[in-house]
């Protein structure tokens, strides 16, 4: 394993981390939060300094097969976790280490689950950097690294299928690099996009900044408690939904609709499932709260909010789901684990992932009636590769057995089987808000310290999934 390239990757993400952290001093100068400078010059400093000694010099082997690029991408994504928590601890603002490590994974992972109990306590700096932690972590800092560096094309494809999510992972164009360029671009577009139209609908700068940020990473971090429904502005709602299904879609669409190859924007298969489960779950979840709110037009609209922040795992909230009957709040349950497309910001195990899997239970069905059949899977009306079946099959096994394994080892806490279900697929998924305590109205500041960091790893392992983080702790045979 090439340990030296491992560094030098490592230390070129943490430099992006560490510029980054300048941001929310530039909040604080501007709201007059001068007591809260050094809690982020502090890290700034160390963040750089182990930066600069990563990457003081350039390894002469610059070899990155799928090892070193999955191994990289993991390590870095818990080494900006753990000093991305250091502002919250120096500050005192989550003194504990433990809460604020869970509330920056949460960030970076674009979770949106939250230990705190009151967010409005907090100042204007840290709140900041608990949302833009989302966006950075949306489309992955490694991404950005590759961005803005001219690198070598076969060791960055090993380094994105790492960061990316999806079954599968290719390029836009010839060269990766340019490739995260066109991705970045689109991102930052629908971000400037989302900011301009929350200020129409009467948001503050500082709180568009703040909801786009979130909604760009499908993360759901708010500065108020009770999230969007503070505004109570149909307007906004439906900003931030129809925004967040967008960051929710595959952005190699939007790439397509750019050089108007709208036939191959169409045609993609998933993205039709996506919307159509979206427009099904909305109009049953409408029907079965109705009662509740008096209106088909206010239950539909916090039916179609809801859906579009549990789907794209974004966790903003309008009411609590929590009050919802049993069968919409399954439903919601069962759209935490589908999630989004392949190759966005959402969470989940993503839909393209789910209608492999389906497909192969389809074939398989077939093939017990007629053995002598040959049913391919097919996507987009292609067949799909061996490979890519046998990925997905496999990522689904592994995400059952690890998400079993975590529910056993919160079982030494103090909350119900439900809860326990409740808080790693919120975790897993990416989601931000489970069911009962751990609805949109509570946290998961309850669970003690070893809980949280197992569910700080159940975050890392849904961003990542899975396998970056596993191959991290494997030890490579020579």
């Amino acid at each position: 394993m090439n340990y030296r390239m491992i560094t030098y990757i490592m230390g070129q993400i943490l430099k992006v981390v560490g510029l980054c952290m300048l941001l929310p001093v530039l909040v604080g100068v501007i709201y007059h939060e001068h007591h809260i400078l050094l809690s982020f010059l502090i890290p700034f400093a160390i963040t750089m300094a182990i930066a600069f000694a990563f990457t003081l010099k350039k390894p002469k082997d610059n070899t990155v097969y799928s090892m070193e690029g999955f191994v990289s991408v993991a390590a870095s994504w818990i080494a900006m976790s753990a000093i991305g928590a250091l502002p919250f601890v120096i500050s005192k603002e989550i003194p504990n280490y433990f809460d604020a490590l869970f509330e920056t994974v949460s960030g970076f992972t674009t979770t949106g689950a939250t230990v705190l109990g009151n967010v409005e306590a907090m100042s204007r700096c840290c709140l900041f950097w608990r949302a833009f932690t989302h966006w950075l972590g949306g489309m992955g800092v490694l991404m950005f690294v590759l961005a803005i560096m001219s690198s070598n094309d076969a060791r960055t494809m090993h380094m994105m299928r790492a960061e990316c999510a999806g079954p599968n992972v290719g390029r836009l164009v010839s060269k990766s690099s340019f490739s995260a360029r066109i991705l970045y671009g689109i991102y930052i577009a629908l971000t400037l996009s989302e900011t301009g139209l929350l200020m129409i609908g009467g948001m503050p700068l500082y709180d568009a900044v703040i909801h786009a940020c979130s909604s760009a990473g499908t993360g759901g971090f708010s500065i108020w408690n009770n999230s969007i429904a503070h505004y109570d502005s149909p307007f906004i709602e439906m900003v931030i939904a129809v925004f967040i299904i967008l960051f929710g879609v595959n952005f190699n669409l939007y790439y397509y609709i750019l050089i108007k190859k709208f036939s191959l924007a169409y045609k993609n298969e998933e993205v039709r499932t996506y919307f159509g489960i979206i427009i099904l779950a909305t109009g049953v979840i409408t029907l079965t709260v109705m009662k509740q709110y008096g209106s088909v037009l206010d239950a539909l609209r916090h039916s179609f909010f809801m859906v579009a922040s549990t789907i794209t795992s974004a966790g903003f909230s309008t009411t609590d789901t929590g009050q919802w009957p049993v069968f919409a709040q399954t439903l919601l349950l069962l759209l935490m684990f589908v999630g989004s497309c392949a190759g966005s910001t959402g969470g989940g195990m993503k839909v393209a992932r789910i209608m492999i899997i389906v497909k192969t239970g389809i074939r398989e069905l077939k093939y017990i009636v007629s053995p002598r059949a040959v049913a391919a899977i097919k996507m987009d009306g292609k067949p799909v590769e061996k490979d890519v079946v046998r990925g997905a099959t496999n990522y689904f096994i592994l995400f059952m057995l690890l998400f079993a394994m975590s529910v056993l080892l919160l079982s030494h806490d103090r909350f119900s089987i439900e809860e326990n279900l409740s808080a790693v697929t919120t975790c897993m998924n990416n989601i931000g808000f489970g069911v009962g305590r751990f609805s949109p109205s509570g946290n998961l500041g309850g669970l003690d310290s070893f809980s949280k960091v197992v569910l700080c790893f159940d975050m890392l392992l849904g961003r990542l999934e899975i396998y970056p983080l596993i191959l991290l702790f494997a030890r490579k045979k020579d």
